[in-house]
């Protein structure tokens, strides 16, 4: 009996390991992204370099709980709930390592960027886009943290506002590379930071579905209204030249 106990605490213990293991990944994450826009936005090129230099964290962390995960699935033989968090971990620590390297992607576009300022207001509006993709992601690792499942459908339906914003900033950059070819190199680098951002706040989404098929063994409607217009802007625009 003594032995069991032994047993089952172990266990517990090796499935909390991977809960704080997400957990600190996850504020590494959100920390890597805040701090990516940050240097885009104060032309901070030694902060880039960190952040970059940063995303190691998050590739040993990923690696090391698939490796934990696979030894406790061989070792433990876990069924129906255990299983699901196992395999949540698996999931959600590859949709953080992502959201890592959208943060270095971010930083790396710094110095290119710097190079030729744009208007405050787009860098305002960049800011704008990762407050409410940090904040989605802040609140999906509470979600995780607490399984508090009935937030998820807000968070899902928050993503919409993300992909309004991104597209209205889409929309700006391209004015501003028809107005003047000089603002061409720059202002592309500045989408792609966006669309970095606007997939943060896809990944936060996809961890929100995770986290809500792990506590109830249900998958969410995989059918999603994606409010990320882009591709429909510059058709119009190309044509209005």
């Amino acid at each position: 009996m003594v032995a069991q106990q032994h047993i089952v605490r172990a266990y517990d213990e090796e499935l909390k390991f991977l809960s704080a293991r997400i957990g600190a990944m996850g504020g590494h994450a959100e920390r890597m992204v805040e701090r990516a826009v940050q240097a885009l936005v104060s032309s901070d090129a030694a902060l880039a370099q960190r952040i970059i230099h940063d995303d190691k964290m998050l590739d040993d962390a990923q690696r090391e709980i698939d490796e934990k995960a696979i030894v406790i699935i061989a070792r433990r033989q876990p069924l129906a709930h255990d299983l699901r968090e196992i395999i949540g971990a698996i999931r959600i620590s590859s949709d953080l390592e992502r959201i890592g390297d959208l943060g270095k992607n971010i930083a790396k576009r710094v110095v290119a960027v710097s190079e030729a300022r744009q208007p405050l207001r787009v860098f305002r509006g960049m800011e704008a886009l990762s407050a409410l993709a940090l904040a989605q992601l802040k609140e999906v690792l509470d979600i995780f943290a607490s399984r508090s499942v009935d937030r998820i459908a807000s968070l899902r339906d928050r993503d919409d506002q993300i992909d309004q914003m991104y597209t209205s900033m889409f929309r700006e950059l391209l004015t501003y590379m028809m107005e003047d070819p000089r603002n061409i190199a720059p202002c592309t680098h500045l989408l792609f930071c966006a669309k970095n951002i606007e997939r943060i706040g896809d990944h936060a989404t996809n961890i929100a579905e995770t986290v809500y098929y792990t506590a109830t063994g249900r998958q969410l409607p995989t059918e999603r209204p994606k409010d990320d217009l882009s591709h429909d802007v510059i058709a119009p625009m190309a044509v209005s030249q």
